[in-house]
């Protein structure tokens, strides 16, 4: 008989391991005290690359593995994902380009580096248009027959259901609490949504300051901030630096601001925690946070990771 799993989070990793539970025919539901929009990952860039990661030998082979899966999403328009250049630029010198990059195809730049850089290097990767693709995951949840139940504040993960055989702890930021993990800090990224801008390739540069413009199906996002902070609240001073910057870099006028969103990364110092232990009460809990800047870059890679600690076979 199939196990019963809760899973407690419903931003991207929560949604991603749902979907590949509810569909090897596991009863799989979501308990979240914010769903879609509310979620950190709804203000997302949501660009795949490995960003702002703890330590982990893992991390690239997770990478790698939701790379292969949000390629094939990519080829069906309803889904949110699409496939983009990513050029990212460095203001100090000539960039290092990561060793798992050249197989996917990365070139180095010469005639294409704005006059704000001083190198930089292209690679075409996934991007997730989250205004798509986290309601695309739900909808797929619940069409393999899952539930989805917000408004559910956890104080401990005892509280779930005991008719739960396994518990799922994607909770994010929230496990600073949840758990007690002290190892856990809020990155704070805060982001702008502008009118879509050309050129229609994404631009990224982690010097500080970070600034990134992501475009999306109908519009783009500018970013952006890393602050060790877990105020969510805009600040109207910071949108205006980031689309001043953006703009300066592009070589564009500044464009209006459609909306401005601020999220928490989960960053953990010692790294991404994708493992098994056990509740109070005896049952299997699986832990799959900590994922800093890369959530979306690891989602399914640890989905199967968490999928593979559970005893279910990773393959439906």
């Amino acid at each position: 008989m199939a196990q019963t799993v809760a899973i407690v989070g419903a931003g991207v990793s929560g949604l991603t391991c749902a979907v590949a539970l509810a569909e090897r025919a596991c009863r799989t539901a979501i308990f979240a005290e914010q769903i879609g929009p509310g979620t950190t990952s709804a203000a997302a860039a949501a660009i795949w690359y490995p960003y702002d990661a703890g330590p982990s030998p893992r991390t690239i082979a997770w990478a790698l593995e939701t790379y292969r899966t949000l390629i094939d999403l990519a080829r069906n328009p309803h889904t949110g994902a699409l496939i983009i250049e990513l050029r990212e630029f460095s203001r100090t010198g000539d960039i290092d380009i990561p060793e798992w990059a050249p197989p996917l195809g990365a070139r180095r730049l010469r005639s294409e580096i704005p006059a704000a850089f001083q190198s930089g290097f292209s690679l075409n990767v996934p991007v997730m248009d989250t205004t798509i693709y986290l309601d695309y995951l739900a909808q797929r949840f619940v069409n393999a027959g899952g539930e989805i139940h917000s408004n559910r504040r956890l104080a401990r993960l005892e509280e779930v259901d005991p008719a739960f055989d396994i518990v799922i702890n994607c909770a994010g930021i929230g496990a600073r609490t949840l758990v007690q993990d002290s190892d856990l800090e809020p990155h704070r990224g805060q982001v702008a949504i502008v009118s879509k801008l050309n050129p229609p390739y994404a631009v990224v540069c982690n010097d500080p300051p970070l600034m990134y413009a992501i475009p999306r199906t109908i519009d783009c996002v500018l970013g952006g901030t890393n602050e060790l902070s877990d105020d969510c609240t805009v600040d109207p001073s910071t949108t205006a630096r980031i689309v001043a910057e953006c703009s300066r870099v592009l070589e564009i006028d500044q464009p209006d601001v459609l909306g401005e969103r601020v999220g928490l990364r989960p960053f953990r110092r010692s790294g991404v925690r994708v493992e098994r232990g056990q509740l109070l009460d005896g049952r299997v809990l699986i832990h799959n946070y900590g994922h800093g800047g890369s959530g979306f870059t690891f989602s399914w890679g640890c989905a199967g990771e968490a999928i593979r600690l559970s005893g279910e076979n990773p393959h439906p």
